[in-house]
């Protein structure tokens, strides 16, 4: 994340030509500094019959304390100052492009308010605060104001300060909340009396920063990590006030499953949930009931995903048993296994069923077609159905905050490339939709001045892939505007267009901005997640090449303006494009990236390695591991030309740890044959999601934005 840079030429004018060359572009001057040399400690690896020499394995010995502990912080620090050196011509690109999107932020604003058991709760942030304060008032928003959690205040001389989501006993008098000082994603759980203030000495650490309570009131159920892989391991149960061990209620004995604590919208039930990438297993009891012991809703099956909702008189279940695409089942409240299951909406080959939204008198099904969500209002009652309406052709939606059962009002959120984050509130009995907030772009914003495409790039194997873009009106596509590429491509996760204020920084200076829908997501449904993981987990990198290579096609931009960027497991998609078409990128961005993927997944001890391998693969078997090794970024360096890169990472990253990249730039920088650009910002003091105050990330935005600026010449 954050970072520093360097420009050397004179402010570039505004020209009055096309949107192609709306800024002066000079040549950037890249200071002759040496970068640094890793040492080299070559480590055998053996596997399957396979040796493979690891010179740069030593980096890994932060975490594990090891020898090279200290020399770890040592070259990492030497990197940091490299990419200062570097960049220090854009310091001041980076302050102005920093203050710039600072500046387009309402610094005092509020969230729309939910309501939940006679409260309303919302957050609100302040004029120069980097936070923000948890609130609500009682029955009515003309009520008087109670500050729940002052995070400005909490977070005084504090690096990171991250709150985990708040949990406000049924009675009202009591929160629960998470803190994380490291980002790591490992909070420890306080409890807050409402009524006079005082935070009670009870403090669980290592948790997940889920507490849930009982109707009891005085119960609390969490999930307790191991404080090494920090795997989620355990649920446990704590008595308010209670000394000694908490008891253990649920221990998950398989490593490459995730476990959670939750409780059901109306109340009812509080459910322990187990789920790997196939398969999911859930436990419940009564939350009247908090001794008592959890009962197996359905044991897992092998390839099977299940989640559930509580209405009054059923279960709702969610379901992928014999439905690529889910289906929706019910069944009563006493008789849960998938015997009693019976079939609500039946699975469609063009239709993923994404979610379930539950109410006393209606659910509203979250549903994905054609790439673009779809929310599907049904009256539990009548069983009428109708669709809710949205205008735009591209566009993101999605269910918002509905914490409140008994009620007939649905909160969802719209945006799109052009559209600010929106939320309304949708009657279900009247269809009336009522805009509740728009975001407020400070000092303008007209989306009129700015054009959305939705083009399809061909595969290599013939699949059409979707590509959303956006850029200021005006465009000449004659292959000489900078565009930048973005994508993910892993988990089923569906990269949905969305509004930045931020990204104006980047479109008002010429840039082109384009989203590929790469298999791996499930933009098109669950099958192209199926298309894009394990032993098909090239066609993400493919996916993403070919859409490049068509965006070249049609003089959009050209190899020579060309970026691509991505995070964490989009790292991993960036070091391995970066591998198979050095030559079709002038510059890459890759954060957090998963890049040195056998390595880490043989390693069990490193954390959430054991999750993962349903998604990757498990190296201990010969076939995966032949595979993986056919497109680890970090071992298919070759001497070759490479493009130019900017490589960023957390030095407390706990979901891909600083060693990969690290070892990655490492190795690129002894094996490329260029003399292009490879920069390495370590942050000493964050994590995976970088900086946790509302500004600061910012300024990771503005290193990003001047890396560019600065291969384009852009010096204004």
């Amino acid at each position: 994340m954050k970072n520093l840079f360097v420009v050397i030429i004179s402010i570039g004018l505004l020209m009055s030509c096309s949107n192609n060359s709306t800024m002066i572009k000079n040549t950037y001057q890249w200071p002759n500094t040496a970068a640094p040399i890793a040492a080299t400690k070559p480590y055998t690896r053996i596997m399957h019959n396979d040796t493979v020499v690891d010179p740069y394995y030593w980096m890994i010995d932060y975490f594990k304390k090891g020898p090279d502990s200290s020399k770890v912080v040592d070259y990492l620090t030497l990197e940091n100052k490299y990419t200062d050196t570097m960049m220090a011509g854009t310091n001041n690109l980076q302050a102005k492009l920093f203050t710039e999107m600072k500046a387009r932020i309402k610094e005092k604003d509020e969230s729309v308010p939910a309501f939940k058991n006679g409260y309303f709760y919302y957050t609100r942030t302040e004029e120069g605060k980097q936070y923000y304060k948890y609130c609500r008032k009682k029955g009515s928003l003309d009520a008087k104001e109670e500050i729940l959690l002052d995070v400005d205040q909490m977070a005084v001389g504090k690096a990171y300060y991250s709150v985990s989501t708040i949990s406000v006993s049924p009675n009202n008098q009591l929160l629960a909340y998470g803190i994380d000082e490291v980002s790591r994603n490992q909070y420890t759980i306080h409890i807050k009396n409402l009524v006079t203030g005082e935070i009670y000495p009870d403090a669980i650490a290592l948790t997940g920063g889920d507490p849930v309570w009982a109707n009891d009131n005085k119960t609390l159920f969490y999930t307790s990590n191991n404080s090494v892989t920090l795997l989620s391991e355990k649920i446990k149960k704590h008595i308010l006030g209670k000394s000694g061990n908490d008891a253990t209620v649920y221990e998950e004995k398989d490593k490459s499953n995730y476990i959670g604590v939750g409780k059901t919208k109306n109340g009812q039930y509080i459910f322990i949930v187990s789920q790997a990438t196939l398969s999911a297993e859930l436990r419940m009891i009564h939350a009247d009931h908090p001794d008592t012991d959890f009962k197996i809703f359905q044991p897992r099956m092998k390839n099977v995903l299940y989640d559930i909702v509580a209405l009054d008189n059923k279960f709702l279940i969610r379901t992928n048993w014999n439905a690529l695409n889910f289906r929706l089942m019910e069944c009563s409240l006493d008789k849960t296994d998938s015997s009693n299951w019976k079939e609500v909406i039946p699975h469609r080959k063009d239709v993923l069923i994404q979610g379930v939204e539950e109410f006393k008198d209606f659910i509203v099904i979250n549903e994905r077609k054609n790439g673009l969500v779809n929310l599907r209002v049904k009256n539990n009652i009548t069983g009428k159905e109708h669709y809710i309406n949205f205008e735009e052709a591209a566009y993101t939606a999605g269910l918002g905050a509905n914490p409140e059962y008994k009620t007939s009002s649905l909160r969802y959120n719209y945006t799109s490339l052009t559209t600010p984050s929106t939320v309304y509130d949708y009657d279900l009995n009247t269809k009336v939709k009522t805009l509740k907030k728009q975001q407020e772009v400070v000092g303008g914003y007209n989306p009129q001045d700015y054009q959305t495409e939705r083009i399809y790039a061909t595969a290599t194997d013939g699949t059409k892939i979707p590509i959303s873009l956006v850029y200021k009106k005006g465009l000449d596509k004659n292959g000489m505007a900078p565009l930048l590429l973005y994508a993910y491509g892993s988990y089923g996760i569906s990269m949905d267009v969305n509004f930045s204020s931020t990204r104006l920084s980047l479109l008002n200076r010429g840039f082109v901005y384009a989203i590929a829908h790469i298999r791996g997501g499930e933009d098109l449904g669950r099958q192209w997640y199926e298309d894009g993981k394990l032993m098909k987990k090239k066609n993400t990198f493919t996916d993403f090449i070919d859409c490049g290579s068509y965006l070249i096609q049609q003089k959009y931009t050209s190899s020579n303006h060309l970026y691509a960027q991505g995070g964490s497991a989009g790292g991993l998609l960036m070091g391995a494009v970066t591998n198979m078409a050095p030559e079709l990128w002038n510059g890459v961005i890759a954060q957090v990236p998963f890049v040195d993927v056998v390595n880490t997944m043989l390693d069990e001890s490193i954390p959430l390695t054991t999750n993962e391998f349903d998604e990757w693969g498990n190296p201990k078997n010969k076939d995966a591991y032949f595979y993986l090794k056919s497109y680890s970024p970090y071992e298919n360096i070759e001497r070759k030309k490479y493009p130019n890169l900017l490589v960023t990472t957390g030095l407390h990253d706990s979901q891909v740890q600083y060693f990969e990249p690290a070892k990655w730039v490492a190795r690129l920088r002894s094996m490329k044959t260029d003399k292009n650009i490879v920069l390495l910002k370590t942050n000493m003091e964050f994590g995976h999601g970088g900086a946790s105050g509302r500004f600061d990330y910012l300024k990771d935005i503005a290193l990003n934005y001047a890396f560019l600026f600065a291969l384009e010449g852009i010096t204004e």
